[in-house]
C-alpha cells in the first residue's frame, strides 16, 4: 500500500527492459500495483519504428515523421556547405527559422532584416534542393536552441529565484501576481515566437509539402492522417495540483469535467506540498482520470544544475513507478530537453508552444506532439489559467477560444492547464465551466477529439510506427492501431494546400501510382507558399 511522502527507496523487480542499441537509451518499467495495462502498453512501445527501420536521410526525417508519407515522395538535398554558426533567417514571410544555412547572411536576432531561404529553393520530380537542413531547423525550434540568442531576456537571477521560492508558500496570490507581472513586463513586445499561438514548425512542414507538389511531377501526396478516426484536431485537459486546498477541490473538479464528458489528467507533487495517499490516487483513477507526476517538490530548482537534476530524476522516476504514472510535468514549466534521457516516462507536458508568460521564456513553436528521444512531448499550447486570471486579469474564454481556433485550423493539439487551486473562486470556476462547454460543443460538431494525455501519447506512438504501402490499386496503412488510422492526401490547388481523407473503399486505377483527393487544408483560403 502507498504511504504518504514515501521516500521511494525500496527495490523493485524489473519486469520489462527494452534497450535501444544505437544510442543506448533505455526504457525501464518496474513492477507496481498501480501500473495499469494501458500504461504498460504505452510505455513499452517507446522504441519508435523509425529507429528500427533503415536509417533515413536526416534532411527529410522531420518531414517524414510528421506526415508519415512514403519516402519516395520527399528527397531533400543541400545546395552547398552549411555555415559554421547558426542564426536567424526566414522561409517565406511567415516562418522564422534558426540554424545553419548555405547561402545568405544569418541574423543575430529575429527582428533583424532576415535572409529569405525560400528564394533559393529548387527542385524537380520529388527532390528539393535547400540552402538549409529542414530537420535541423525544426529540431532547433522544438528544442528552443534559438534561446541562446535571447541574451538572458526574461531570465530571473538565481538569487531572486531562490528568494521567491523560499517565501512563495507564504505569499497569497494577490501578492504573487504583482511580483509576476513585474517580472513579465514587456512580454507583449517579444517578437518570436508568435503570440498567442506559434505555428512556425507546422508552417515550415506545410511549405515543404507544397513545394513538393509544385514541380508538377505529382499533384497529390498520400500521408497518414494526424488523429485517429479522422478527427480534425485534438484537445486535452490537465490539472496541476499545487496545494492542499487544491487537492481537496479535486473531487469537485472531476465533477465539473464529468458534467461535460471530459476526462482529464491530474499532476500530483510527490513531496512536501500535501500527503499523496492511496485513497487520493484511487479516487482519481477509479473515476477514469489519469495520474501523472508534477515535479518533485515544485521548488523551482529541478533544472538548476545537471547533477541536481539527475539526483532528483531518480526519485521522480521512482514516484512515477509507485503511482503508476506514465506522464510528467515540471514545476513552472521549467525544462531542459537535452537532459530528458534521465526521465523514465512515456510522455512529458512541460514545454509551452509560446513561453511569453512563463518563468522560462521561449517555446517549441509547434502545436503538435513530437518525440524527444523516447519521450513523446505534448506541448502546452494555450495560456495557463493562472496567467489568464492573475497576470492578464481576464475572466472570459475569449483568449482560449482564439487559441483553439488557430490550433484546430492547423489540425493541432489544444492542451490546457487548469489548476484546482485557481478555479475554486466562483468567477474563475464559471470561466472554466464555459471553456468545458465550448470544448464539448466542438466535439459534438465533430471538430475535435477530446482525449486523456495518455491516449494521445499512445496514439502518437502507434502512428510513428505506421507506414503506407500501395496494394491492390490503393494506399493502405500497416502498423499498430491501423484500424483507427486513415489515409489522407495533400493537393495544391491554386497555390493553396488542401487535405482530404480517403474513403475506406477508395480505389485508384493501376496507372495512377500516387492518388489524392481534395479537402481544405491547414491554411484555408491562404496561399501555401
Amino acid at each position: 500500500m502507498l504511504s504518504p511522502l514515501r521516500p521511494a527507496r525500496t527495490k523493485a523487480t524489473p519486469i520489462i527492459t527494452a534497450v535501444k542499441q544505437q544510442n543506448r537509451q533505455r526504457v525501464t518499467l518496474l513492477s507496481s500495483p498501480y501500473i495499469e495495462e494501458r500504461n504498460l502498453e504505452a510505455a513499452t512501445s517507446g522504441i519508435r519504428a523509425a529507429d528500427q527501420e533503415p536509417r533515413r536521410d536526416a534532411r527529410n526525417s522531420a518531414f517524414l515523421d510528421y506526415y508519415r508519407c512514403p519516402e519516395r515522395f520527399a528527397h531533400f538535398t543541400l545546395t552547398g556547405e552549411p555555415s559554421a554558426s547558426s542564426g536567424y533567417f526566414q522561409f517565406g514571410p511567415d516562418a522564422i527559422c534558426y540554424g545553419q544555412c548555405c547561402q545568405g547572411s544569418l541574423a543575430k536576432h529575429a527582428t533583424d532584416d532576415l535572409y529569405d531561404a525560400e528564394n533559393d529553393v529548387g527542385g524537380d520530380n520529388h527532390t528539393l534542393r535547400f540552402p538549409f537542413n529542414p530537420s535541423e531547423v525544426i529540431a532547433n525550434l522544438r528544442r528552443e536552441r534559438y534561446r541562446s540568442s535571447l541574451n538572458g531576456e526574461g531570465a530571473v537571477s538565481p538569487i531572486l529565484r531562490n528568494a521567491y521560492y523560499l517565501v512563495r508558500p507564504l505569499l497569497p496570490v494577490s501578492v504573487r501576481k504583482h511580483l509576476q507581472r513585474i517580472q513579465l513586463r514587456g512580454w507583449e513586445e517579444i517578437p518570436f515566437p508568435s503570440w498567442p499561438v506559434d505555428l512556425t514548425v507546422e508552417r515550415i512542414l506545410e511549405k515543404l509539402l507544397a513545394l513538393l507538389l509544385k514541380p508538377g511531377s505529382t499533384n497529390k501526396i498520400p500521408f497518414i492522417w494526424f488523429w485517429p478516426n479522422g478527427s480534425p484536431s485534438c484537445a486535452i485537459m490537465t490539472h496541476d495540483v499545487e496545494t492542499a486546498a487544491g487537492q481537496d477541490f479535486c473531487s469537485e473538479l472531476m465533477d465539473l469535467d464529468d458534467a461535460c464528458g471530459v476526462k482529464s489528467s491530474f499532476q500530483v507533487i510527490p513531496e512536501n506540498r500535501y500527503p499523496v495517499t492511496y485513497s487520493f490516487l484511487e479516487q482519481i483513477r477509479r473515476r477514469g482520470f489519469e495520474i501523472n507526476i508534477h515535479d518533485l517538490n515544485h521548488d523551482g530548482h529541478l533544472f538548476r544544475t545537471r547533477e541536481l537534476f539527475l539526483r532528483r530524476a531518480d526519485r521522480i522516476n521512482r514516484y512515477g513507478r509507485e503511482y503508476g504514472a506514465s506522464g510528467f510535468r515540471s514545476g513552472a514549466l521549467y525544462h531542459n530537453l537535452d537532459w530528458y534521457e534521465a526521465l523514465n516516462f512515456s510522455y512529458d507536458m512541460s514545454v509551452p508552444s509560446v513561453g511569453h508568460l512563463e518563468a522560462q521564456r521561449g517555446g517549441c513553436c509547434s502545436v503538435m506532439p513530437f518525440f524527444v528521444g523516447n519521450i513523446v512531448e505534448l506541448p502546452v499550447t494555450t495560456t495557463q489559467d493562472y496567467s489568464l486570471f492573475h497576470v492578464l486579469n481576464q475572466y472570459s474564454t475569449d483568449l482560449w477560444k482564439r487559441q483553439v481556433t488557430q490550433i484546430t485550423k492547423s489540425h493541432g493539439l489544444a492542451s490546457f492547464i487548469v489548476h484546482p487551486d485557481y478555479v475554486m473562486e466562483p468567477r474563475a470556476r464559471a470561466t472554466y465551466k464555459s471553456l468545458l462547454a465550448y470544448l464539448a460543443g466542438l466535439r459534438s460538431e465533430g471538430r475535435v477529439w477530446i482525449a486523456r494525455p495518455g491516449e494521445v501519447n499512445q496514439w502518437w506512438r502507434a502512428r510513428s510506427q505506421m507506414k503506407l504501402v500501395y496494394q491492390a490499386n490503393k494506399w493502405v496503412i500497416e502498423g499498430p492501431e491501423k484500424d483507427k488510422a486513415l489515409v489522407a492526401y495533400a493537393i495544391l490547388e491554386q497555390d493553396c494546400l488542401r487535405y482530404e481523407l480517403q474513403p475506406a473503399d477508395h480505389e485508384v486505377p493501376q496507372s495512377d501510382k500516387r492518388p489524392a483527393l481534395v479537402l481544405p487544408g491547414p491554411e484555408r483560403g491562404k496561399p501555401a507558399a
